[in-house]
């Protein structure tokens, strides 16, 4: 998986190696947002990258309600208006059914504007799933690029015996750990093209050193107006 990721950051240079300014942004309904925050505001990764929380959809409060909102067509256009995508942004879209109208309306929205569009997801849980979407479609047929989170079908990996159900959910940990690696990757290769990325230190490092605090509020001064959740 992490060749994978490797050979994929090499292939598409020119969404890394922009210099304009562009942000990363990256989207996930219901517990895909956990992965989205993690690389938010996030100390050791890049600053130019913010975290679309939607909260309608994301399943932080009266999440039975959220999780019929995530299948509300028409919503993740209003969502790429409202947050004024635009070229060189990037974006990740984190789902791992794919199944999600909201998610796919968002990822449209993006690639028909020109957006590169990465989606982190299960493509063999994809595949055996019924299509919701009106147009027969799911997150991997929208993407540019698909990264595959190779969990199990229907989010659970662990038999117990006597027990129906399977349990333990296992696409958090490998979508944490794919986003993270397209971030390190990132940052190794804008380094070696002459191009110092900004990166946050941890903020508790500034009880020990007054450079880690100018250092990381010059960068949050610099994305503020630029990110909206910031």
């Amino acid at each position: 998986m992490l060749m994978s990721i490797v050979v994929f950051l090499k292939r598409h240079r020119q969404w890394t190696m922009n210099k304009k300014g562009g942000i990363i942004r990256t989207f996930g309904c219901g517990h895909s947002h956990l992965i989205s925050e993690d690389v938010f505001w996030m100390s050791a990764t890049l600053a130019n990258v913010q975290a679309i929380v939607e909260c309608s959809v994301s399943g932080q409060m009266e999440i039975t309600k959220s999780s019929k909102l995530e299948s509300l067509e028409g919503y993740g256009q209003i969502l790429f208006a409202y947050h004024r995508i635009a070229n060189p942004d990037v974006v990740i879209y984190i789902s791992n059914s794919g199944n999600n109208a909201v998610t796919i309306d968002f990822a449209k929205a993006a690639k028909e504007a020109g957006i590169p569009v990465i989606a982190i997801t299960n493509v063999r849980y994809s595949e055996y799933l019924k299509k919701e979407h009106s147009e027969g479609i799911n997150l991997k047929d929208v993407a540019d690029v698909v990264i595959d989170n190779c969990s199990e079908i229907g989010d659970a990996c662990v038999d117990i015996d006597n027990f129906d159900v399977k349990v333990g959910s296992s696409s958090t940990i490998p979508g944490v750990f794919i986003q993270t690696s397209l971030m390190v990757q990132t940052t190794e290769l804008l380094v070696e093209r002459g191009i110092n990325p900004d990166v946050y230190y941890n903020g508790h490092l500034a009880s020990n050193s007054e450079d880690v605090r100018i250092h990381n509020d010059h960068i949050m001064n610099k994305y503020y107006y630029k990110i909206r959740n910031l």
